[in-house]
């Protein structure tokens, strides 16, 4: 019996792996596989990006529903684009609050951000010593004149190690890990939904950075 009992086992695993074969690498079951995964362990992760600027199209439309925005980026540039205008039309409109933390650019060349920005220079000829700074401040001037329009609108420098983009929402967290030898926007982003462990951490990620930041000018 025990042997009969093992041979339809083993009939039936070598069924499902010529099943699965077929479609084990397609985008849909690997997404399916995830969410899986993440509900049976609680991590709460719903979907996962290959680069974080295939998460931007989806992100916008989680910003479009939002009732509070909270954003922790390495360099800010996605704030300015057209992902962001509903953000900052909504904030106007019944929004609670946008609170954001970017790399602060007045600590010089012993700054976490100074130490990105070194990174980026290795893989990206185009990366002049002092661009990331710069681009740091005209996104920060954005913000900062957003804010003082807007009186739920608040905006941080942080100086600590450049490695996240976190966009959390009452709903959701985009969590970008970035690669020492990538830019931001081709690292991976996974999508965290409430309640989960992963958007736990990127709350506590942001809680972190906001405790130990100090206000824009």
């Amino acid at each position: 019996m025990d042997a009969f009992i093992l041979g339809v086992v083993s009939s039936l695993l070598a069924t499902a792996i010529t099943v699965a074969g077929g479609w084990a690498f397609s985008i849909r079951s690997r997404q399916w596989s995830v969410m899986l995964l993440s509900r049976l362990t609680g991590f709460g992760v719903h979907r996962v990006f290959p680069r974080q600027n295939i998460a931007n199209q989806d992100l916008a439309e989680e910003l479009k529903r939002a009732r509070w925005v909270r954003v922790l980026a390495g360099r800010g540039n996605e704030l300015t684009r057209d992902g962001f205008t509903t953000v900052w039309q909504a904030a106007s409109k019944g929004l609670e609050f946008v609170q954001v933390l970017l790399p602060d650019p007045e600590l010089g060349p012993e700054s976490w951000l100074a130490r990105r920005e070194a990174e980026m220079r290795r893989i990206d000829l185009g990366f002049s010593r002092g661009l990331l700074t710069e681009q740091v401040r005209i996104n920060a001037d954005y913000v900062r004149e957003v804010a003082r329009q807007r009186d739920n609108v608040s905006l941080r420098f942080y100086d600590l190690p450049n490695l996240h983009r976190v966009v959390i929402t009452d709903n959701v967290a985009y969590l970008t890990m970035y690669r020492q030898a990538e830019h931001g926007r081709n690292s991976p982003c996974l999508l965290a939904r409430r309640p989960g462990l992963m958007y736990d951490y990127s709350s506590l990620l942001f809680a972190t950075a906001w405790e130990h930041s100090r206000p824009a000018a």
